[in-house]
């Protein structure tokens, strides 16, 4: 089934979440999203699905809530509830598009998603994903939340399943924690950008992930910042004890701080978490503690490649 979307009338619909709710479930679905900006929060639940843009530069999906901000209910947002596009189903592919979360930094709006991703297997090409704090989260959420409604929204209640998520030339923007979760998630010579929000320190990950599982990998990306101070941003922290990131031949800008990675705020079982780094060139690379991983050449490329095979399509 092939459907097209056009904002001028020419498709079979003027708009992206008309077009998946009219895709039967069990139906395998390829829809093409003409240029424009659909300012749209998507719910998408299909079983096998891809979504196609024009380019990510045409093709524009925004929302704009944020954690802080009201939601009809009388509560505030929060995190899970804040997405401007929420995926699950089997199969998902998301190509030639930017989804984005406009609610701004997270003094002002709080945690801002821009994609909740929850499928069973997801494959990303060319897409830009953008916001400021919580940009895309990997689901599965971890089993119990910290706080009161931390996990009010989708899925909830439901039981935690695995997730193999697949990221390549995507740009992925933000400034605290902006991709989290508990995914095995591979990105390719995708570029990681924070944005400077006028915080003191900023963190790209905080997985979240399982003792046994995978965590992040990156390969061959470019960790950028054009506007960060010097020494600001870590790669990482462990958002439940046993996240793990891995960071293999990335090219860190001089904004990454000198350890690389950080603990939980005043948590003290960072050792439980597993980071890794290895190959990494440009002003951020440098000697870290000894608590982070430097696998060898040969290490590295096992886990790359026990990566590719979980994760790619």
């Amino acid at each position: 089934l092939t459907i097209t979307v056009a904002q001028d009338g020419s498709g079979d619909f003027a708009s992206v979440s008309e077009a998946v709710l009219a895709v039967p479930y069990d139906c395998r679905a390829e829809i093409h999203i003409g240029p424009g900006t659909y300012r749209e929060k998507l719910v998408c639940e299909k079983r096998c699905i891809t979504l196609r843009g024009a380019g990510a530069d045409k093709t524009k999906l925004v929302w704009g809530d944020g954690g802080k901000l009201p939601h009809k209910d009388g509560r505030p947002t929060h995190t899970f509830r804040s997405y401007t596009a929420f995926f699950s189903g089997e199969t998902l592919c998301v190509e030639d598009m930017t989804i984005e979360n406009d609610a701004g930094p997270g003094a002002k709006a709080g945690q801002a998603v821009a994609a909740y991703v929850d499928s069973t297997r997801a494959v990303f090409r060319r897409v830009k994903l953008l916001g400021s704090q919580d940009t895309l989260f990997c689901a599965p959420l971890p089993e119990k939340e910290r706080e009161k409604d931390g996990f009010l929204g989708p899925r909830g209640l439901a039981p935690r399943r695995p997730t193999a998520q697949y990221y390549r030339h995507c740009q992925i923007a933000g400034d605290i924690d902006f991709i989290f979760g508990g995914a095995d998630a591979l990105f390719e010579q995708c570029t990681i950008r924070t944005v400077n929000n006028h915080l003191p320190v900023s963190y790209v990950t905080a997985p979240s992930g399982r003792a046994d599982g995978l965590g992040f990998v990156f390969w061959d990306c470019d960790f950028v910042s054009d506007d960060c101070p010097a020494g600001t941003v870590f790669l990482g922290r462990p958002w439940r004890p046993t996240g793990k990131t891995a960071v293999l031949d990335c090219r860190l800008g001089a904004h990454i701080a000198p350890e690389g990675f950080s603990g939980w705020n005043d948590r003290t079982d960072t050792c439980l978490a597993r980071f890794a780094e290895s190959g990494s060139s440009g002003p951020g690379a440098r000697q870290r503690p000894d608590w982070v991983a430097a696998p060898s050449a040969a290490d590295a490329a096992a886990l790359l490649a026990r990566a590719r095979k979980l994760c790619r399509p």
